[in-house]
């Protein structure tokens, strides 16, 4: 049979996987979305479940002030002598001194609760949790593949950072990890940068410390058909099955209508070869769309989603945009009911937009909304959402509802529809780079605001000069009261995702 890659849809970049018994968790990078740190589980590699994330405490990771694309970036998990541990890079602000931290959090359950992140002082990017034969504990971290021992809990650094491959000379070695096999230790990277021409290089090395040989079938990854579906690949790493079979997660985009990968950076999946000389590659070096694989079935990703909001809890596929203020919202009979907060979709300090991750490059959404806004800047709607820089927001507004976009150079109102009742519902429909927005007052009868084309705004590569970008786009609701001060309620009954 055959499964469809990327296996994890949607905004799950930097794959982390460690396999327990039979089962198989991961991690992705969350940047600034909360709660922090996604955590998935498998059966077969192939279907995932959000179980978890590895922070859920306001208290833990303050990212109110945090800009876009930067917070939580390329978490590891691994596992021993039953417990968890999730390493990643805290990403500060452009100005702060140090720029990066390394966060370190355990637990007994894979799904947490994990602990209080622990910080380990270390200004480079892309850790990972390495336990060797003697069982010591190493972090190893770019640039190319650096060891930092640890102590046995992983909270104090006990020895001196030593870089033990460089990488392949490629710009941007990151996303190491370190592995032992058959007596060798297997130092791979990623390089060539997270767009296209992104790749996977391997050395090895009978000792930890090297020196370390480059593969002669370097890179063990990489996209060379710039038609093909699936782009960006690399940033992995391996697993083994119970029954001995190899596999890499890695990230990748799809293209969608051209080199713009709107829904961002994925998680895919490729089986490893071992060569005869004791290198492997990743699927022949080519990644692909599908793999025959006899003992895997297919993954069913397109689906439904109704999130019925009257049943008074949040899914865990969603995200909010920095940290909530939690009490600028509850359940009540009517659903979610978000109260407009200070801030526009612009401003970093807005608080009360929750979104899910778009999975594919087309879909429906829908809401159904209860909102009266009584000052301009009041709204309350959906929005597609990939930064405070790029995104367009449908909503209900002071005497109507209105479609805006922001193409990073400021809000564009694009449509404004007279309006008078309380009661809306709220839809879009996209298909590839098109987006077109409905409403209606019973939910049956639907009629259209307004169509947008070629929105390649909304993905990491249609805006040049917004130098980080590193998401992809989700959807979802909103509050916010834009300069108004005020706290009026808006409640969302339901919201519906069709891919």
């Amino acid at each position: 049979m055959k499964y469809n890659n990327p296996v994890q849809r949607g905004f799950f970049p930097d794959p982390s996987i460690i396999r327990v018994g039979s089962d198989y968790y991961m991690v992705n990078s969350t940047f600034q979305y909360f709660p922090a740190i996604v955590i998935s589980h498998s059966k077969d590699l192939v279907h995932w479940e959000i179980i978890g994330h590895a922070i859920t405490e306001n208290e833990y990771l303050d990212l109110s002030d945090i800009l876009d694309s930067r917070g939580i970036w390329a978490p590891d998990i691994s596992y021993c002598n039953g417990k968890f541990y999730i390493f990643a890079t805290l990403r500060h602000n452009d100005e702060n001194i140090p720029m990066r931290s390394q966060l370190v959090m355990t637990s007994d359950k894979p799904e947490g609760p994990y602990s209080k992140p622990h910080i380990l002082p270390v200004d480079d990017i892309d850790p990972s949790h390495f336990i060797d034969d003697d069982g010591r504990h190493y972090m190893v971290i770019a640039p190319g593949a650096c060891l930092v021992p640890l102590n046995d809990d992983c909270t104090e650094i006990v020895g001196k950072k030593v870089q033990v491959w460089q990488g392949t000379g490629e710009r941007c070695p990151e996303g190491p990890h370190i592995f032992k096999r058959n007596g060798w230790y297997y130092a791979m990277v990623a390089e060539g940068g997270t767009g296209y021409g992104h790749g996977i290089n391997v050395a090895r090395s009978r000792s930890l410390y090297g020196p370390y040989e480059n593969c002669p079938y370097n890179p063990v990854m990489r996209q060379t058909d710039p038609e093909a579906a699936i782009q960006r690949s690399g940033h992995g790493k391996l697993v083994e099955t119970q029954k001995g079979q190899w596999y890499c997660m890695y990230l990748c985009g799809r293209r969608n209508g051209g080199n713009y990968t709107t829904i961002g950076r994925e998680t895919a999946l490729d089986p490893v070869t071992w060569t005869d000389d004791g290198w492997f590659i990743v699927n022949d070096g080519k990644p692909s769309i599908e793999q025959d694989m006899p003992k895997l079935p297919i993954n069913k990703y397109s689906k439904c989603t109704y999130y019925d909001f009257r049943d008074k809890k949040i899914s865990l596929d969603w995200e909010w945009v920095r940290n909530p203020d939690n009490s600028k919202w509850k359940f009540t009979d009517k659903g979610l009911r978000l109260y407009a907060c200070d801030g526009s979709l612009y401003d970093i300090k807005a608080k009360n937009t929750l979104l899910r991750r778009e999975q594919e490059l087309s879909f429906t959404a829908e809401t159904k909304l209860l909102f009266e806004p009584l000052a301009e800047g009041e709204q309350a709607g959906i929005t597609c959402y990939y930064s405070t820089a790029t995104y367009v927001r449908f909503n209900r507004c002071k005497g109507g509802i209105e479609l805006v976009i922001n193409r990073n150079k400021g809000e564009e109102k694009i449509a404004f529809i007279n309006y008078d009742s309380s009661e809306v519902y709220l839809k879009v429909e996209v298909k590839g780079l098109t987006r077109r927005f409905l409403y209606s007052r019973d939910g049956k009868d639907w009629k259209e605001a307004a169509v947008l084309e070629n929105c390649i705004y909304l993905c990491d590569e249609g805006v040049p000069g917004d130098r980080k970008r590193h998401t992809g786009t989700l959807t979802g609701i909103f509050a916010l009261n834009g300069s108004s001060g005020s706290s009026i309620p808006a409640d969302f009954e339901y919201f519906k995702y069709n891919d």
